[in-house]
């Protein structure tokens, strides 16, 4: 199945590659359109990005796909079930989770319970079990924080896991969310601006951190990111929306090259 983009290239859904697939995803406001009918793929083990002008639709799209906001029309397809207006917990218990613009750790918390946290959507022992400490609740709380520390490792920061998160510097705090967001177990994680607030020799290292989590933990990887060059150097296939449309989509180098991308970013 392919759907035409207005610039006349189409991408291809339902493939055995697609682990994903948004079909024509809409989200309305009242009498704005945020998401207008937005179709794409993303596929297994690639890193997808998503960009656009400000206020394009980008992180309402990530709304759709993980919960947050019910779509207006639209399917989101995801291993071949379609999960349109699943709530949040159940997105993330099928393996779709999520960083955010706007940082949402547990500020009082530490590094590393906000990690353990996480894993609580993927436990078995109950409350009663919990209470009184059996040793199957003992061993699960065990391995939920050796794991833990295992991501705290990950991003170099055990001599600060017991830290309160809300001490850690912005782009610490973007790291560790990311080690939640793992936490969760996904097989695709999509992080809504992990380059912010970031200078360039940071977010060179953020290119190597992605890539080597893409391939530690066999994930997809799907990124909304305003620096373009950070973009087209990390990304397998990139998409563009702009006023809540997809006007492009293609590898880094094809839509660079797009009018409509350019008129997009510079005007006419």
């Amino acid at each position: 199945m392919t759907v035409p983009l207005p610039d006349s290239t189409s991408i291809d859904v339902g493939t055995s590659a697609d682990l994903m697939f948004a079909d024509k995803l809409e989200k309305r406001f009242g009498g704005l359109s945020a998401v207008d009918g937005v179709s794409f793929s993303v596929r297994e083990g690639e890193i997808f990005g998503l960009i656009g002008p400000n206020g394009a639709g980008k992180t309402t799209l990530f709304n759709l796909i993980t919960g947050l906001t019910p779509p207006t029309s639209g399917r989101l397809i995801f291993r071949g079930e379609n999960l349109t207006g699943a709530r949040p917990h159940v997105i993330a218990q099928k393996g779709i989770a999520r960083t955010f613009q706007n940082i949402r750790l547990f500020p009082n918390l530490s590094a590393l319970e906000n990690v353990m946290v996480a894993q609580h959507i993927h436990t078995h022992s109950d409350i009663l079990s919990s209470f009184f400490g059996l040793p199957s609740a003992r061993r699960e709380e065990a391995f939920i924080r050796k794991t833990a520390l295992d991501l705290i490792d990950l991003i170099h920061m055990r001599d600060r896991a017991d830290e309160k998160a809300k001490n850690f510097s912005y782009g610490d705090q973007r790291r560790l969310e990311i080690a939640r967001a793992l936490a969760l177990k996904p097989q695709i994680l999509l992080l809504d601006e992990p380059g912010a607030g970031m200078n360039s020799n940071e977010k060179a290292g953020l290119s190597d951190f992605i890539r080597q989590i893409r391939d530690q933990f066999k994930l997809t990887i799907v990124l909304i990111e305003h620096h373009v060059p950070l973009v087209m150097g990390l990304c397998d296939r990139i998409a563009v929306l702009n006023f809540g449309q997809l006007i492009a989509l293609g590898n880094p180098a094809d839509v660079q090259r797009d009018p409509a991308v350019i008129e997009a970013y510079l005007g006419e």
